[in-house]
């Protein structure tokens, strides 16, 4: 079978009051600047402090994430604040145990609740309209259950390779 690579990309919606404490930020370091220039330039400490401050918050808080299935192998990246890129995961497939859409019989033992518990990571996008997969693979000797925005492409191509793991 012929080699392959499909990119997708995933962005999280930002939690609710994340805008607002951004907002909150930005107000508080002016007022500190102007009463730095106008009473005492202690002020202005705390002004770069809160400028600092909000420029880790916001690296912090956008996440993005990127999937990228290459013939055997899953790797998936996470991008903070749109320039820092960390690899989570790079997956052999061959550990496959499972991949269904996450309300789906096949993975309700690894549910909240179930029978088995194991360690889980959410690289989903929160946003409600994007159905969501349940992948259940081993890692390190060990099974891991991811949570992914899947993509029709990619379901396909695992669904080829993998036709007794994947549910749909």
């Amino acid at each position: 079978m012929a080699n392959f690579k499909i990119v997708k990309c995933v962005h999280r919606k930002e939690k609710a009051g994340s805008g607002t404490i951004k907002i909150i930020m930005i107000i508080l370091a002016v007022i500190f600047m102007i009463m730095g220039i106008m009473f005492s330039r202690g002020f202005m400490m705390p002004c770069f402090l809160m400028a600092g401050l909000y420029f880790l918050y916001d690296a912090g808080s956008v996440k993005d994430y990127e999937y990228i299935l290459e013939d055997r192998t899953l790797q998936i990246d996470v991008i903070r604040g749109h320039r820092y890129r960390s690899k989570a995961h790079e997956l052999d497939l061959e550990g496959l145990v499972v991949l269904a859409p996450h309300d789906s019989e096949e993975v309700a033992r690894w549910k909240k609740g179930g029978s088995e518990k194991i360690r889980k990571f959410d690289y989903t996008s929160y946003e409600d309209d994007i159905p969501y997969y349940t992948m259940i693979i081993n890692e390190n000797n060990e099974k891991i259950k991811l949570l992914l925005d899947l993509d029709e492409e990619m379901l396909d191509n695992l669904k080829r390779k993998y036709p007794n793991k994947v549910y749909r």
